[in-house]
């Protein structure tokens, strides 16, 4: 099963919940099916995707797909480390920074805001002593480098409640 980041980590897969009138059953997306599933696969009336979920105590649960997606970011380990331990990777800052707008303020000072996947903004500006050596795709790499370092401690502070809890 692969992480994920909430209020806890977990690990979940991508699932399906079959229903049969009585009985449900759950199966993980990508594996094998044993006999037992295919055939309650076969008389199942109902089918809904989801995610198996497993908790750090060991218990079980699966939850649909637009609720588990809202609720847990997936974590992706930083390549760069000599550990699996749960971390934050380069990957995972770009893809929680959903849209940017950059702005030219007075000739020589460049505004970007950063909306991020949860709707969090974060404002960064870069500016340059004379307006002749301005150059607003500099200026946004700057002001980019102090967003992406934002929200990877921002990022780093999620998962480190995650793991820890809030004690």
């Amino acid at each position: 099963m692969k992480q994920y980041i909430g209020t806890k980590l977990i690990e979940a897969a991508p699932a399906l919940r079959y229903r049969d009138g009585k009985e449900t059953m759950v199966v993980e997306l990508g594996r094998n099916k044993t006999a037992a599933e295919a055939a309650f696969i076969g008389r199942a009336e109902m089918c809904d995707m989801g995610y198996r979920v497993r908790y750090p105590d060991g218990y079980e649960s699966w939850s649909p797909q637009n609720v588990f997606e809202a609720a847990y970011l997936p974590l992706t380990v930083n390549p760069e480390l000599r550990t699996a331990a749960p971390s934050i990777s380069r990957e995972m800052v770009e893809d929680f920074i959903r849209k940017t707008e950059v702005v030219t303020m007075g000739g020589k000072t460049t505004v970007v805001r950063a909306v991020l996947r949860n709707g969090f903004e974060i404002v960064e500006s870069s500016a340059c002593v004379s307006a002749e050596n301005y150059d607003e795709q500099l200026g946004a790499e700057i002001c980019m480098e102090k967003i992406r370092d934002k929200v990877w401690m921002l990022l780093g502070f999620l998962l480190q409640t995650a793991v820890h809890g809030v004690k």
